[in-house]
């Protein structure tokens, strides 16, 4: 893990692995870096770059009032200028696919190519409503054993994963702490999530237009409650030429390493020119 400071000084975590194409990868809204891991060794010819957002793992917790795109959007920016990289490819999970929209309307010239993981310029609010249901709170059970025998019972809409990806996703996203389990984020986090989507939501159909001039891709889980096909759809008759993934067995989020996801990454990947 390495570190940088923000414009503002906050303290930010990041990893940094490989050589060839800048990967910026951008995790889900209460994840970290490790989002990826599951992809990494299928990427042996890019540099996968992969901040914890403020507030999230190893970063500093900065206070709800800066959990938000836009200033999430900004340290991206200031990690890549920390990394001398003038422009980078972005991937982005749910949250981190928000940012890359962001960044496609704002500062569409840093971008290479933008690949969506579950997440566009519609956001269902089925989904929201689950995601107010967890954020922010610690799970019930007491060590990743237990929640990794939980998962597969409150993951609706996920089949066929192996017992051994759930504990996984429990030692990623949960750490213990005095015989429980706690959240690897601020718990502030829920703050920033209610007052985002405490008004009716507007659609980022603009920012998403403003992304036709970069390789595009999309993935989508089969059964997501956040990304809905007729958004899909519609993203496809603006960009035909955008790559489409539908990943089976998935809900929000896929894992990545699926092998239609796979497929979709490389794809977009050989369009990428720096």
């Amino acid at each position: 893990m390495r570190y940088f400071p923000a414009p503002d000084g906050a303290r930010l975590a990041y990893r940094d692995e490989g050589a060839g194409i800048p990967v910026l990868a951008l995790a889900g809204l209460t994840r970290t870096g490790a989002d990826f891991d599951y992809l990494a060794p299928h990427l042996p010819d890019v540099r996968l770059i992969r901040p914890d957002y403020r507030g999230r793992g190893a970063s500093e917790w900065t206070g709800p009032d800066s959990y938000t795109v836009e200033q999430e959007a900004a340290d991206a920016l200031a990690l890549l200028d920390h990394l001398e990289i003038p422009r980078a490819a972005l991937l982005g999970t749910s949250r981190g696919g928000l940012i890359g929209l962001h960044l496609a309307a704002s500062a569409n010239h840093r971008l290479a190519g933008l690949c969506l993981n579950d997440v566009g310029p519609v956001i269902e609010t089925e989904g929201l409503r689950r995601i107010s249901a967890y954020i922010g709170r610690n799970p019930s059970v007491n060590n990743h054993a237990e929640l990794a025998e939980v998962l597969p019972r409150v993951m609706e809409g996920f089949a066929n994963v192996p017992p051994s990806r759930w504990l996984e996703e429990a030692r990623k996203h949960y750490q213990p702490d005095g015989g429980k389990l706690v959240i690897t984020y601020d718990p502030a986090l829920r703050d920033a999530f209610v007052e985002a989507f405490r008004d009716d939501l507007s659609d980022a159909w603009p920012q998403f237009d403003a992304a036709r001039n970069l390789p595009l891709a999309v993935i989508r889980g089969a059964n997501s409650d956040l990304l809905s096909r007729a958004t899909v759809a519609e993203m496809q008759r603006r960009r035909p030429d955008m790559i489409v993934a539908e990943v089976p067995d998935r809900a929000h989020i896929p894992f990545l390493d699926e092998p239609e996801a796979l497929d979709a990454i490389r794809g977009w990947l050989d369009r990428i020119a720096i």
